[in-house]
């Protein structure tokens, strides 16, 4: 079960994107959290088999938090938390047993980790893992996964399609469901199940840029339809 807290009265696009992520990662349920109206109403009129909830349910397994800056919201203490936007800030504060951040370079410089030109991705990846304790997906070219434990992984798939708008919500949706299917339960296989959800999204980008450019969310929404996982 995964549960969702996305999108704004400015970013409702986000809640349609991240939760039609979460509904194709393989978990059989998804909870929306309903606070602001907009983005509630373009959830449930997008996907009728999505529940609409105002709690925190214990029952969650992963809940991802944060795209399209959702103005209200806690860290629940689930197993797995996946946190993206303004969210990520209060990555330090978790409680979860795994907590999942997904930057991209200017995201990281915000958080204290300034990627600029020359400067090896990898090795701020892995800054970042360590010192937050946390796992991190740094978005970009050849989107990397790193681990608190120290373990790299390294995407070679995704190209320059998933720079559209939204595509890091899709992504977001995607890990936390992927990771409440798979159920991981050491940094090693958190680590492998991330990087399965990287290039499962990277994958729809190529198979969405082979029909359509440019390419745009929602054709990668729909891209991975197709990617089995």
């Amino acid at each position: 079960m995964v549960g969702v807290v996305a999108g704004s009265e400015s970013f409702p696009g986000a809640a349609v994107l991240c939760v039609g992520g979460a509904r194709l990662g393989g978990a059989g349920y998804i909870h929306y959290m309903a606070t602001d109206r907009t983005p509630t109403g373009l959830v449930l009129s997008a996907y009728p088999d999505v529940v609409p909830v105002s709690t925190y349910d214990d029952r969650v397994d992963a809940w991802v938090i944060g795209p399209g800056n959702p103005a209200q919201y806690r860290l629940p203490a689930s197993r797995y938390l996946v946190l993206d936007a303004a969210a990520m800030a209060d990555a330090v504060k978790s409680e979860a047993e795994f907590t999942v951040i997904l930057p991209h370079e200017g995201e990281a410089a915000h958080l204290g980790f300034p990627v600029t030109e020359g400067i090896d991705r990898e090795a701020i990846a892995s800054l970042m893992a360590k010192t937050m304790k946390v796992f991190v997906i740094l978005k970009g070219r050849k989107t990397i996964i790193a681990s608190p434990s120290g373990e790299l992984l390294v995407d070679e798939i995704g190209g320059p399609e998933l720079s559209c708008a939204g595509s890091g919500d899709i992504l977001a949706g995607v890990t936390a469901s992927m990771l409440s299917s798979w159920k991981p339960t050491t940094h090693t296989e958190v680590h492998k199940v991330l990087l399965k959800a990287v290039q499962a999204h990277s994958t729809a980008g190529k198979l969405a840029a082979k029909k359509v450019r440019p390419v745009t969310s929602p054709d990668i929404l729909k891209a991975l339809q197709r990617i089995h996982h």
